[in-house]
């Protein structure tokens, strides 16, 4: 069975989080959230808070064990971009890109 979860527009650089993500793919559910709890980036809270909303909906919703989990599937796509327009020096204006990411993370038994 395959269970995801999906944080929408969370504000953070896509190529930033992917870092994160790739670490978590393939591992057990509970040794991907003890690398999420140390790891040093500001993303690994966000993408540990995905991986803890998809366990509980695996749990809820198809009454799988969290021992037996695995993280099949962990991606960070880009979403929309906040522009913005500093004003610098002599009536120029540098742009400001605020992006925004999507991190959709999937859990699933270890069969697949």
């Amino acid at each position: 069975m395959r269970v995801s979860a999906t944080a929408k527009y969370v504000r953070g650089s896509t190529r930033k989080a992917r870092l994160v993500t790739q670490v978590i793919r393939g591992k057990t559910v509970e040794e991907a959230a003890a690398l999420l709890r140390f790891m040093p980036q500001a993303a690994a809270r966000d993408v540990a808070k995905v991986l803890k909303s998809a366990t509980a909906n695996a749990e809820n919703n198809l009454n799988l064990s969290a021992e037996d989990l695995v993280v099949l599937d962990a991606v960070a796509n880009e979403g929309p971009t906040i522009k913005r327009w500093r004003p610098r020096a002599q009536g120029r204006a540098f742009p400001i890109h605020k992006p925004m990411t999507h991190i959709t993370v999937v859990v699933g038994d270890r069969e697949g």
